[in-house]
């Protein structure tokens, strides 16, 4: 470790990656501002539809030379699904490619022209599992996001770091858009492709940033784990429904079983049609009727929510589900299911003071590491991990026990370094609080 501030900017900006552009601002310049990024060096390509323009693209990416930056952009709040929409790839010596996977059956071919190379993705966790349903995980990656949080950059979205180290400024205003669309405008693509241009050139100054903070160690480790987990499926959460918002509102469980049946309901027309739940129906609705509980069209089309023509058509359904619910004999209602874990923390003083000043104690230990160490508290080790600790910690309480007991829940070697001795110091109560 050192005691100098991380890197913040590049002290003397060269041209960006393997093309030209222009040489921006360095922080020398008196606080200019950084320079627009408005098209790619090499221009916005067309996106790739047939399978014989995908073979030409394998075989160019195959011929590249370093890591290859990965990207791809899905219709979040839009579709059903979380699949990729478009999948951006750019490669020294290969330029810039832009596939479209509707029309291609997987991306099987090109993830076997990779294997052998490092990804760099931002934010690789949200890409990797609509990147795995085409065909593609690596072997191994580089993820700018979590580095830069490993480096101790406060403001680690790719646009922000990308005016910090290489002084270009990339626009955002397409990043909620409905990538489902097609044709996709022009300028979609050109945002697409722009999210890929540079992104080679921050994993090699982050990459530097890390090795001189002594954290290259780390950031391997967390990035081995992305690569493990990168075609893992989705945990199923058990009761999606009560993630309703707004449903803490909800009392008794007849009503919380309305809130289940219109979840459900909505659930199936939303899978049926690939939309997001939320534009079929919004929670607010569904809350609000589990509290109302109409019993006619009338009363139902009353409700906030439930106005708009698309939902008004399926009033029947609705009600349908709320007569469903209000059928439910008393022992299919919902129960409160046994929570796995340590209950919320703002129950613990009440429910065990004793544990409530352990995690107290914990959560000090780790707040002061992550200040030492320059990381994010939530980044040198989960939350969820201190919590479960602290609330069950070891019968025999030990720098070795704890490192076990973390190492248990998923804590990386690196993080179990830096944490389980101070851990295993607190975990027991002070003498005079023992007393």
């Amino acid at each position: 470790m050192t005691d100098e501030a991380p890197l913040r900017r590049r002290d003397a900006p060269e041209s960006a990656g393997d093309g030209p552009h222009a040489v921006p601002p360095g922080p020398s310049s008196g606080g200019s501002e950084a320079v627009p990024l408005t098209a790619p060096r090499d221009g916005t390509p067309a996106p790739v539809e047939s399978a014989d323009d995908l073979a030409e693209v394998v075989a160019r990416m195959a011929a590249g030379t370093g890591p290859v930056a990965v990207d791809a952009e899905r219709a979040s709040g839009y579709r059903y699904t979380q699949r990729a929409y478009l999948v951006q790839l750019r490669r020294a010596g290969a330029g810039t490619v832009l596939i479209d996977p509707l029309p291609l059956d997987d991306l099987r071919t090109l993830d076997a022209a990779l294997a052998d190379t490092e990804w760099v993705l931002h934010a690789a966790s949200q890409d990797l599992p609509c990147l795995a349903e085409l065909g593609m995980k690596p072997r191994r990656l580089f993820d700018t996001e979590l580095a830069a949080r490993l480096a101790g950059f406060e403001r680690v979205g790719l646009a922000a770091l990308t005016e910090q180290l290489l002084g270009f400024s990339l626009e955002k205003h397409h990043s909620a858009a409905d990538w489902s669309t097609r044709p996709l405008p022009e300028s979609w693509l050109t945002y697409a492709a722009l999210d890929v241009e540079l992104l080679t050139d921050l994993r090699d100054l982050l990459a530097a940033e890390l090795d001189r903070q002594g954290k290259a160690a780390w950031a391997a480790e967390e990035f081995a784990a992305l690569v493990a987990g990168a075609d893992r499926p989705p945990r199923v959460r058990a009761d999606p429904w009560r993630r309703t918002s707004g449903i803490h509102r909800v009392r008794g469980a007849r009503a919380q079983a309305r809130v289940r049946a219109l979840w459900y309901a909505r659930d199936g027309i939303a899978a049926r049609r690939d939309t997001a739940p939320g534009r079929v129906l919004p929670d607010s609705a569904i809350v609000a009727a589990a509290e109302a509980d109409p019993k006619d069209e009338r009363t139902l089309l009353a409700i906030s929510g439930f106005g708009g023509r698309s939902v008004r058509r399926l009033a029947k359904i609705w009600l349908d589900a709320l007569d469903q619910a209000r059928a439910l004999p008393d022992e299919a209602l919902p129960v409160n299911q046994p929570v796995e874990g340590p209950p919320p923390p703002h129950r613990w003083a009440e429910r065990d003071p004793v544990a409530a000043a352990r995690l107290a104690r914990c959560r000090q230990v780790v707040v002061g590491t992550a200040e030492t160490y320059r990381l994010p508290p939530e980044n040198l080790i989960s939350p969820d991990f201190i919590r479960r600790l602290a609330w069950s910690p070891p019968d025999d309480i030990s720098a070795r026990t704890v490192s076990d007991t973390l190492r248990g829940f998923g804590a990386r070697n690196w993080q179990v370094g830096l944490i389980a001795e101070q851990l295993a110091a607190v975990l027991p109560a002070p003498a005079t609080e023992a007393g």
